[in-house]
Protein backbone atom coordinates (compact mmCIF):
# COMPACT_ATOMS: atom_id res chain seq x y z
CA UNK A 1 0.00 0.00 0.00
CA UNK A 2 1.44 3.37 -0.89
CA UNK A 3 0.99 6.30 1.73
CA UNK A 4 2.12 9.98 1.16
CA UNK A 5 2.19 9.49 -2.88
CA UNK A 6 5.40 7.74 -3.86
CA UNK A 7 7.43 9.00 -1.18
CA UNK A 8 6.69 6.14 1.49
CA UNK A 9 5.58 2.40 1.02
CA UNK A 10 4.26 0.52 3.69
CA UNK A 11 4.17 -3.55 3.67
CA UNK A 12 0.65 -4.31 6.22
CA UNK A 13 1.45 -8.04 5.81
CA UNK A 14 4.26 -10.22 6.54
CA UNK A 15 4.72 -13.74 5.47
CA UNK A 16 3.72 -15.30 8.49
CA UNK A 17 0.01 -13.92 8.29
CA UNK A 18 1.83 -11.36 11.12
CA UNK A 19 1.41 -7.28 11.00
CA UNK A 20 4.21 -5.51 10.57
CA UNK A 21 4.75 -2.49 9.36
CA UNK A 22 7.97 -1.41 6.91
CA UNK A 23 9.00 2.10 5.73
CA UNK A 24 11.25 2.26 2.40
CA UNK A 25 11.99 5.55 0.73
CA UNK A 26 10.92 5.27 -2.56
CA UNK A 27 14.31 7.12 -3.31
CA UNK A 28 16.34 4.62 -1.48
CA UNK A 29 14.74 1.86 -4.26
CA UNK A 30 15.61 4.28 -7.15
CA UNK A 31 19.59 4.09 -6.03
CA UNK A 32 19.20 0.88 -5.12
CA UNK A 33 18.05 0.01 -8.57
CA UNK A 34 20.58 2.89 -10.37
CA UNK A 35 23.26 1.35 -8.68
CA UNK A 36 22.55 -2.50 -10.03
CA UNK A 37 22.24 -1.14 -13.42
CA UNK A 38 25.66 0.85 -13.15
CA UNK A 39 27.39 -2.48 -12.32
CA UNK A 40 25.24 -4.57 -14.53
CA UNK A 41 26.50 -1.67 -17.10
CA UNK A 42 30.03 -1.96 -15.78
CA UNK A 43 30.61 -5.91 -16.25
CA UNK A 44 28.22 -6.35 -19.21
CA UNK A 45 30.46 -3.63 -21.35
CA UNK A 46 33.80 -4.17 -20.20
CA UNK A 47 33.00 -7.95 -21.13
CA UNK A 48 32.17 -7.20 -24.45
CA UNK A 49 35.19 -5.14 -24.73
CA UNK A 50 37.10 -8.43 -24.08
CA UNK A 51 35.60 -10.18 -27.21
CA UNK A 52 37.84 -8.79 -29.79
CA UNK A 53 41.08 -8.97 -28.00
CA UNK A 54 40.86 -12.31 -26.86
CA UNK A 55 39.37 -13.36 -30.62
CA UNK A 56 42.92 -11.87 -31.47
CA UNK A 57 44.29 -13.37 -28.80
CA UNK A 58 42.99 -17.30 -29.67
CA UNK A 59 43.79 -16.21 -32.93
CA UNK A 60 47.71 -15.60 -32.75
CA UNK A 61 49.60 -19.06 -32.57
CA UNK A 62 47.80 -19.95 -35.99
CA UNK A 63 48.45 -16.17 -37.68
CA UNK A 64 51.99 -15.41 -36.24
CA UNK A 65 53.43 -17.98 -38.57
CA UNK A 66 51.50 -17.36 -41.51
CA UNK A 67 53.90 -16.41 -45.38
CA UNK A 68 53.01 -12.79 -45.90
CA UNK A 69 50.04 -13.48 -49.11
CA UNK A 70 48.46 -15.77 -46.92
CA UNK A 71 48.56 -13.45 -43.69
CA UNK A 72 47.42 -9.92 -45.51
CA UNK A 73 44.52 -11.96 -47.00
CA UNK A 74 43.36 -12.83 -43.37
CA UNK A 75 43.71 -9.76 -41.97
CA UNK A 76 41.09 -8.70 -44.08
CA UNK A 77 38.95 -10.77 -41.79
CA UNK A 78 39.08 -7.72 -39.15
CA UNK A 79 37.41 -5.57 -41.68
CA UNK A 80 35.29 -3.53 -40.22
CA UNK A 81 36.12 -4.71 -36.59
CA UNK A 82 36.98 -0.69 -35.40
CA UNK A 83 33.17 -1.07 -34.37
CA UNK A 84 33.80 -2.96 -31.50
CA UNK A 85 36.67 -0.98 -30.37
CA UNK A 86 34.05 1.87 -29.53
CA UNK A 87 33.02 -0.48 -26.78
CA UNK A 88 36.46 0.91 -24.59
CA UNK A 89 35.63 4.04 -24.12
CA UNK A 90 32.20 2.87 -22.97
CA UNK A 91 33.71 0.48 -20.96
CA UNK A 92 36.20 3.69 -19.88
CA UNK A 93 33.06 5.33 -18.70
CA UNK A 94 30.97 2.82 -17.46
CA UNK A 95 33.60 1.74 -14.68
CA UNK A 96 34.41 5.47 -13.75
CA UNK A 97 30.57 5.73 -13.21
CA UNK A 98 30.58 2.25 -11.12
CA UNK A 99 33.45 3.70 -8.98
CA UNK A 100 31.58 6.99 -8.63
CA UNK A 101 28.20 5.10 -7.40
CA UNK A 102 30.26 2.68 -5.63
CA UNK A 103 32.46 5.00 -3.79
CA UNK A 104 30.78 4.39 -0.34
CA UNK A 105 32.53 0.78 -0.44
CA UNK A 106 36.19 1.74 -0.95
CA UNK A 107 37.06 -1.50 -1.94
CA UNK A 108 34.74 -1.62 -4.38
CA UNK A 109 35.09 1.50 -5.60
CA UNK A 110 38.99 0.70 -5.73
CA UNK A 111 38.70 -2.29 -7.88
CA UNK A 112 36.25 -0.15 -10.00
CA UNK A 113 38.90 2.36 -10.36
CA UNK A 114 41.25 -0.19 -11.49
CA UNK A 115 39.37 -1.58 -13.93
CA UNK A 116 38.52 2.14 -15.64
CA UNK A 117 42.32 2.34 -15.28
CA UNK A 118 43.27 -1.33 -16.95
CA UNK A 119 40.95 -0.25 -19.87
CA UNK A 120 42.77 3.32 -20.39
CA UNK A 121 45.63 1.24 -20.45
CA UNK A 122 44.82 -0.98 -23.43
CA UNK A 123 43.46 2.31 -25.46
CA UNK A 124 47.25 3.83 -24.73
CA UNK A 125 48.95 0.27 -25.85
CA UNK A 126 46.53 0.26 -28.59
CA UNK A 127 47.20 4.27 -30.04
CA UNK A 128 50.93 3.20 -29.19
CA UNK A 129 51.61 -0.20 -31.08
CA UNK A 130 48.79 -1.33 -32.62
CA UNK A 131 47.19 1.63 -34.55
CA UNK A 132 50.86 3.01 -35.98
CA UNK A 133 50.96 -1.13 -37.45
CA UNK A 134 47.38 -0.51 -39.05
CA UNK A 135 48.73 3.11 -40.31
CA UNK A 136 51.84 1.33 -42.09
CA UNK A 137 49.98 -1.11 -43.50
CA UNK A 138 46.80 0.84 -44.82
CA UNK A 139 44.53 -1.68 -42.28
CA UNK A 140 46.63 -4.43 -44.19
CA UNK A 141 45.88 -3.59 -47.74
CA UNK A 142 49.66 -2.31 -48.32
CA UNK A 143 52.62 -4.89 -47.52
CA UNK A 144 55.51 -2.67 -46.88
CA UNK A 145 59.17 -4.11 -46.17
CA UNK A 146 59.12 -4.27 -42.74
CA UNK A 147 56.05 -6.18 -42.63
CA UNK A 148 56.63 -8.78 -40.22
CA UNK A 149 57.85 -6.31 -37.25
CA UNK A 150 54.55 -4.68 -37.96
CA UNK A 151 53.18 -8.38 -37.71
CA UNK A 152 54.52 -8.86 -34.52
CA UNK A 153 53.95 -5.31 -33.16
CA UNK A 154 50.11 -5.90 -33.90
CA UNK A 155 49.64 -9.50 -32.78
CA UNK A 156 51.32 -8.98 -29.37
CA UNK A 157 49.61 -5.53 -28.90
CA UNK A 158 46.77 -7.83 -29.04
CA UNK A 159 47.18 -10.21 -26.82
CA UNK A 160 48.57 -7.79 -23.97
CA UNK A 161 45.91 -6.12 -24.48
CA UNK A 162 43.23 -9.56 -24.09
CA UNK A 163 45.17 -9.55 -21.14
CA UNK A 164 45.01 -6.39 -19.92
CA UNK A 165 41.10 -6.07 -20.79
CA UNK A 166 40.66 -9.84 -18.94
CA UNK A 167 41.56 -8.03 -16.12
CA UNK A 168 39.87 -5.00 -15.80
CA UNK A 169 36.58 -7.22 -16.58
CA UNK A 170 37.61 -9.56 -13.49
CA UNK A 171 38.09 -6.06 -11.24
CA UNK A 172 34.54 -4.83 -13.01
CA UNK A 173 32.86 -8.39 -11.59
CA UNK A 174 34.46 -8.30 -8.35
CA UNK A 175 33.40 -4.73 -7.44
CA UNK A 176 30.21 -5.32 -8.79
CA UNK A 177 29.32 -8.39 -6.50
CA UNK A 178 30.51 -7.24 -3.76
Amino acid sequence: MLIFGSMFEVDQWSTDGGRHCSIFSAGTHRLAASLSAMRFLAVIITGLAFAAPAAHAFALLNKIGMAKADYFIAQQAYTGWWVVGLLLPLALLANIGNAVALRADGTAMMLSVAAAALIALNLVIFMVFTQPANAATENWTVQPENWESLRAQWEYSHAVNAAVTLLAFCCATLASIR
